[in-house]
């Protein structure tokens, strides 16, 4: 029985990854999330906050951040064996809207943010939340 057993858990490894959804060196690439501040001004002074984010995921808080009007907020992250990774953000644009949005999803951004050094990238505007993997086009996949 312990030479069944033996033999059983590396057959079923094998196995396991032969047939995973994705290419082992998927477990190995950073990530680059990026969430830029392209709000207006309105009538703030231009040294003044005027977006609030708060990103996390399920094992990790990435912090809060009270970001300038052309800020970067950044982070890395990689995928998970189970390729449940998941970044979420809640924004909220001073004195106007809130919105939570997936910033990074495993099953969603591993092939569509590999175009672009792998960088996901993300623009706060004044109509919602946008998405380029080649920072050329922006589609808006979060209206407010």
């Amino acid at each position: 029985m312990t030479n069944l057993k033996g033999i059983a858990l590396p057959l079923l490894l094998a196995f396991s990854l032969m047939h995973f959804p994705f290419s082992e060196s998927s477990w190995f690439i950073n990530y680059h999330i990026h969430i830029r501040n392209d709000l207006p001004l309105f009538k703030t002074p231009p040294e003044t906050p005027n977006l609030f984010l708060d990103c996390k995921s399920k094992n990790k808080d990435v912090g809060d951040k009270l970001m300038l009007v052309k800020q970067d907020y950044t982070w890395d992250t990689k995928i998970n064996f189970a390729r449940s990774t998941h970044f979420y953000c809640n924004a909220r644009w001073v004195d106007h809207k809130e919105i939570t949005f997936d910033a990074f999803k495993a099953k969603r951004d591993e092939s569509r943010c590999k175009k672009y050094h792998n960088s996901c990238m993300w623009s706060v505007r004044s109509d919602g939340i946008y998405f380029s993997n080649n920072n050329a086009t922006w589609q808006n996949e979060y209206p407010w």
